[in-house]
């Protein structure tokens, strides 16, 4: 490596980018060849960013010149069936799964998807005692095997996913929904020309997230329509997928508890799902998605991280995803691959 690589890499620990290289050979590809696999790769796979993908920006990966963005390194793993660690990116988690093997969207006879699935899903992981992490497992794993049958017998399901701007909660909650066939409400689509029109209307900034005027008199109302529409689902006996930071509500325990009392008088069941992550990956995440809501956060990045709490979970029995450096989004776009024929 030079030593602009090793200076860049310093910022990366665990990067060997001659990884990509020995797993570019190994598939007998040139870099042309390989440009061309990882756009298909991405477009098939539906990620957000396709990348571009030239000869010069793969050569400049291998030789550590460039540490691949969040989509080159989702598209790479899809592309050569490895994990973040085995190509080279990062070193693994304490207890990561690093020999995770694709199955080829042929064999959907043998079972090794439903592995695929159980495996991506185990992610899930209780955030404190009292919660039941293997309920929810099962349940999302039934629903996935149920679909064809046209129901689940099970009592509906609220899941909340939230966490941090950035921690790949969105993403989590979207494989959740191709697993289970449960429809998805996600807060910043559903609220967003709302929150802008009314941020206007009071005189402030449409992407302001930050300031008193959107805590208190615009904050209250985006989540309330979230919640509203949630409702509208579970009063017709629909499991229904939220997504959301979820910050001061999962932290509140009165919130909580009247979310419970009031979806248990419905005979529905409420798994709040924390999505943990790391700093690195989140300001790469934020960065990648250009929203115009997240300008204040990138600009002030030092700042924005002293508001917030890395360790924060919520105050109430819930369940936790560990998605620090990409590793369970990363989980689940294999997963998602290895089952791609089930739903072709």
């Amino acid at each position: 490596m030079t030593t602009e690589a090793r200076k860049v890499g310093t910022h990366h620990v665990g990067w060997r980018p001659e990884r990509l290289r020995e797993h570019r050979e190994a598939h007998g590809l040139t870099l042309e060849q390989a440009g061309e696999r990882l756009r298909d790769v991405a477009a098939q796979a539906k990620l957000k960013g396709v990348p571009a993908a030239n000869p010069q920006t793969l050569w400049q990966h291998e030789q550590g010149e460039v540490y691949p963005g969040p989509h080159y390194r989702r598209a790479y793993s899809l592309l050569y069936r490895a994990t973040d660690p085995e190509l080279g990116f990062r070193n693994a988690l304490p207890g990561e799964d690093t020999k995770f093997r694709l199955t080829p969207l042929d064999e959907t006879s043998n079972g090794s998807h439903v592995l695929a699935v159980e495996r991506a899903i185990h992610r899930i992981a209780p955030g404190t005692e009292a919660a039941d992490h293997m309920a929810l497992q099962q349940r999302i794993i039934d629903a996935w095997k149920r679909r064809h049958t046209g129901g689940d017998p099970h009592r509906p399901v609220l899941l909340l996913v939230g966490g941090f701007a950035g921690s790949g909660k969105t993403e989590l909650a979207r494989f959740f929904v191709q697993l289970t066939g449960w429809p998805l409400l996600d807060k910043d689509p559903l609220t967003r020309p709302l929150v802008e029109r009314l941020l206007t209307a009071l005189g402030g900034d449409p992407n302001d997230r930050h300031t008193d005027l959107y805590r208190t008199q615009v904050r209250p109302v985006e989540y309330d329509c979230l919640m509203q529409s949630a409702f509208a689902n579970i009063k017709c006996g629909i499991s229904t997928v939220l997504t959301a930071p979820f910050i001061s509500e999962m932290t509140n325990p009165e919130w909580m508890a009247r979310l419970t009392n009031r979806c248990g008088s419905l005979g529905v069941d409420v798994f709040p799902v924390w999505v943990r992550c790391d700093a690195e990956s989140m300001r790469e995440y934020i960065g990648a998605r250009s929203a115009a809501r997240d300008a204040w956060k990138l600009a002030r990045w030092d700042e924005y991280l002293a508001t917030i709490d890395m360790e924060l979970r919520p105050a109430v029995p819930h369940l936790v995803v560990d998605n620090r450096l990409g590793a369970a989004v990363s989980l689940a776009d294999q997963a998602r691959q290895a089952i791609g024929a089930v739903y072709a």
